[in-house]
C-alpha cells in the first residue's frame, strides 16, 4: 500500500500479543514520516520488534494541546503522520481527541487503521449482551465519587463496560457488588491476549470475593464488563431513563428536590422516583 500526503492515521497496535498487529498497520507504521506516540519509550519496544525505523515524537495527555498545533503544520505542509497509544486503539480512553478534533476542523484528512482493542475483546468474550452497551472508561478514582457514579447507573439496561487498574479493582467491585447489586452477572476479563490472560464470568458478588482473596488476580489490566439492569414491566417501577435523571440530579440536590426535577423532566411519578432515590441511597 502506499501512504497518501498530509494525511493522520489513527493506528491500533497490539493490546498485549504482538502477533494481533495487522499487515496495514505495519505498512503505515513503517512508511509515513512520523509518529506520535503516546509514551515514545513505551512504543519503542513494539517498533524495534518490527524493525521499524519511522522517526517518533511524543504526543500525551500533558501536552496534547501544546503540541496540536505544530503537528497540524506539518500535516498541512504534506507530512504524513501516525497516531499510536501505548496499546490498542487510540482514543478509546487515550489522548488523541483534541489532535483530531482539530485536524477535522482543519480539513486534514484523519483515516483510521483499525485493529485491537481492550473494550471489544472483552465484549466478545464476556458472555454478556453486546448488542448494546455502555462504556464507562475509568470510574473515579475517589470512594464517594465512584459510588455516586456507579448509583446513576444503577438502572441502565446496557451492558456496562469499564476500565480499571490493580490498585482499584478490589474497592471497584466492592463497590459494584453493593450498589449494583451482588447477583447482578458480570466479567472479569485480565490481561487480554498475554500469558496471563484471565476472563471470569460470575455475578458481582463472586467476582469481588474472588479477587480479594487472590493476590495474582489484582495484577494487570482490567475491563469489567456487568449486565444491564433487568427491565421492570409496566406498571412495577418507575421507568429506567427516569431513575437515570434522578440518580444524576440527587448528586446535587436534595432527595424530595432531585425527584421533583426528574419527574418533571420524565414525566414519572415523582413519589416513585423518591422512593427509587431512598432505596439506593441506603
Amino acid at each position: 500500500m502506499s501512504i497518501e500526503a498530509g494525511i493522520l492515521y489513527i493506528v491500533a497496535t497490539p493490546i498485549g500479543n504482538l502477533g494481533d498487529i495487522s499487515a496495514r498497520a505495519l505498512a503505515v507504521l513503517q512508511q509515513v514520516d512520523r509518529i506520535a506516540a503516546e509514551d515514545t519509550r513505551h512504543s519503542a519496544a513494539l517498533l524495534r520488534h518490527f524493525a521499524i525505523t519511522t522517526p517518533t515524537f511524543a504526543l500525551h495527555e500533558h501536552n496534547e494541546r501544546h503540541k496540536a498545533q505544530a503537528v497540524l503544520q506539518r500535516l498541512q505542509q504534506g507530512e504524513s503522520l501516525a497516531l499510536i497509544s501505548d496499546a490498542g486503539t487510540p482514543l478509546i480512553s487515550d489522548p488523541g481527541y483534541f489532535l483530531v478534533r482539530e485536524a477535522h476542523r482543519a480539513g486534514i484528512k484523519v483515516v483510521p487503521v483499525p485493529g485491537p482493542s481492550a473494550l471489544v475483546t472483552a465484549l466478545s468474550a464476556s458472555g454478556l449482551a453486546t448488542d448494546r452497551f455502555c462504556f464507562e472508561g475509568f470510574l473515579p478514582a475517589k470512594s464517594g465519587a465512584r459510588q455516586r457514579a456507579l448509583q446513576a447507573l444503577a438502572q441502565e439496561p446496557r451492558t456496562l463496560a469499564f476500565y480499571e487498574t490493580p490498585h482499584r479493582i478490589e474497592e471497584s467491585l466492592a463497590d459494584m457488588a453493593a450498589i449494583l447489586g451482588e447477583g447482578r452477572p458480570a466479567t472479569l476479563a485480565r490481561e487480554l491476549t498475554k500469558s496471563f490472560e484471565t476472563i471470569r464470568h460470575a455475578t458481582l458478588g463472586e467476582l469481588a470475593a474472588w479477587v480479594a482473596a487472590d493476590a495474582n488476580q489484582r495484577r494487570g489490566e482490567f475491563v469489567l464488563l456487568v449486565e444491564g439492569a433487568p427491565k421492570v414491566a409496566e406498571g412495577e417501577g418507575p421507568d429506567p431513563e427516569a431513575c437515570r435523571i434522578a440518580a444524576i440530579l440527587v448528586q446535587e440536590l436534595p432527595l424530595k428536590q432531585a425527584a421533583a426535577l426528574a419527574a418533571a423532566i420524565s414525566g414519572e411519578k415523582k413519589n416513585a422516583l423518591y422512593q427509587y432515590l431512598l432505596e439506593i441511597s441506603e
